[in-house]
């Protein structure tokens, strides 16, 4: 079974184009692990008169995934080596919604971390749908 992840990601400062290449980077890091599919959030219909069929919310990525452990913490993981790479991003955040369970990263230590990917992982798998 699979299910929706979404994540957003923000930067202290970052107007929406910033925000949308720092989505973007990690939009290209998750298609390299076994999530079925990364795509932009949509952020409702684009406005009478454009081109556009529909607008992306800035920083917004929908991931479909394996409803198992391990699927789950592969996404997990590599927004925590990305947001490693990040350096000194200036306060650069990844908020992952779950079904129910939420969870923001950001730069603190790695054993809190852990602890709270932990939890979050496990919240999301057993949780029922």
């Amino acid at each position: 079974m699979t299910r929706s992840m979404v994540l957003t990601v923000d930067e202290v400062g970052a107007d929406p184009e910033r925000l949308d290449v720092l989505s973007l980077q990690l939009r290209e890091e998750l298609l390299a692990t076994d999530a079925e599919d990364v795509a932009r959030l949509r952020a409702g219909d684009a406005p009478p008169g454009t081109r556009g069929l529909d607008l992306v919310a800035a920083g917004g990525l929908v991931v479909t995934v394996a409803s198992t452990l391990g699927s789950v913490s592969q996404i997990v993981e590599t927004v925590r080596r990305w947001l490693g790479r990040g350096g000194d991003s200036g306060g650069r955040t990844v908020e992952m919604s779950l079904g129910d369970n939420h969870l923001k990263l950001s730069g603190g230590s790695h054993e809190e971390q852990e602890r709270l990917v932990r939890a979050f992982v496990e919240a999301a798998v057993t949780a029922p749908d």
